[in-house]
């Protein structure tokens, strides 16, 4: 029962998925960060499972691709893209630390995040049409796990830069040891299925991915002083855009 609870919590949390609603208490977000990376699995299953529609119904590129981008929006309800913009707002306004942290509670947003989510909207999308080979799909597919299992470390490995918030909640009740185990032997087998699906596709994926990672935690920390529940949405936003332009780049080759 307490696993289905945590289920339940990762799934209302990070997800518009509907869950059985009941209070939270501390031993049920102990272990939920484990079933976050499942989130990911459902928008990645929904994208392939498109793909094959749009293939079977011969649905137009434009239409496949817009939809296929509005997939992962309409399952999180747009939850990391929000962390996204505050995070842009933040890192451009070049104040003290203090202040940025300030401006990423702020509920309104600024012209920087609007303009910097347009340009990654713009390349997001160019990236994803030019991934015309289905093996790279399937692994760019995979990502969606790869990179909810590598925000789920963040979130019990990296310092927080503050003492309170949603993601201190969840760093802060979590058993630490068992929820690494369970997102590192997670992160591994999805490596793994990248790789058999495609080699040459899942490479420049899994480099773009950890590359990504580490610039978050090098920017997070020398601009904030730790990662916010707004940083971490910001890294997957990021991430998923630099794993389709990696997956596009070796769908071209």
């Amino acid at each position: 029962m307490s696993i289905l609870r945590a289920i339940a919590v990762a799934f209302s949390t990070y997800s518009k998925i509907p869950m059985p609603q009941f209070p939270w208490k501390d031993e049920d977000m102990r272990y939920s960060m484990c079933f976050f990376p499942w989130v990911g699995a459902v928008i990645g299953g929904l994208v392939w499972g498109w793909f094959r529609l749009s293939a079977a119904f011969g649905i137009s590129m434009l239409t496949y691709v817009l939809i296929a981008a509005v997939i992962p929006l309409l399952v999180t309800g747009g939850f990391h893209v929000d962390g996204f913009m505050d995070t842009m707002d933040a890192f451009h306004s070049y104040q003290p630390r203090e202040r940025k942290l300030e401006i990423l509670k702020d509920s309104h947003i600024g012209a920087f995040s609007v303009i910097m989510l347009a340009v990654f909207g713009l390349i997001y999308l160019a990236a994803f049409a030019q991934i015309t080979d289905s093996r790279a799909l399937m692994v760019f597919c995979c990502g969606f796990f790869l990179s909810r299992c590598l925000s789920g470390l963040s979130v019990v490995s990296f310092r927080s830069a503050k003492s309170d918030g949603m993601l201190y909640h969840f760093a802060s009740t979590a058993h630490e040891r068992r929820v690494k185990a369970a997102l590192y032997v997670q992160l591994l087998a999805c490596m793994g299925l990248m790789l058999y699906f495609s080699i040459s596709a899942a490479v420049p994926v899994l480099t773009a991915a950890l590359l990504v990672f580490a610039y978050y935690r090098w920017r997070s920390y020398k601009e904030l002083g730790g990662i916010t529940g707004d940083t971490a949405g910001w890294f997957l936003t990021v991430c998923e855009g630099a794993m389709a332009a990696a997956a596009a780049v070796a769908s071209l080759m």
